[in-house]
């Protein structure tokens, strides 16, 4: 099993060999994929991707941390993450590997 990292260029790198378009409408393509997902995580706070899985941004309240070089308490601000959850038919699909 490899340790490389799936990166947009190797994503473009492959449609790019699957589909009658050059590199550049493929990596256009692709951007557009991802700022039209990013949009849709902003606005809806979810995105779903059939077989893949679901991503889900939810707010973080305000919570107590510490300076691990200092060990001082702060409090950490409140913020917004983002969280994937696995398709039932995906993990099923990794786990039989």
């Amino acid at each position: 099993m490899s340790d490389k990292t799936l990166t947009k260029a190797d994503i473009v790198d492959s449609i790019y060999g699957t589909i009658s378009r050059n590199r550049s409408e493929v990596k256009k393509l692709v951007e557009s994929l991802l700022r039209l997902s990013k949009e849709g995580i902003k606005k809806d706070r979810f995105l779903l991707v059939s077989g893949l899985g679901k991503f889900e941004a939810y707010a973080k309240k305000a919570r107590k941390g510490r300076n691990p070089q200092t060990e001082a308490t702060i409090i950490l601000p409140p913020r917004k993450v983002v969280v994937f959850r696995l398709s039932r038919k995906f993990r099923s699909e990794l786990n039989e590997v």
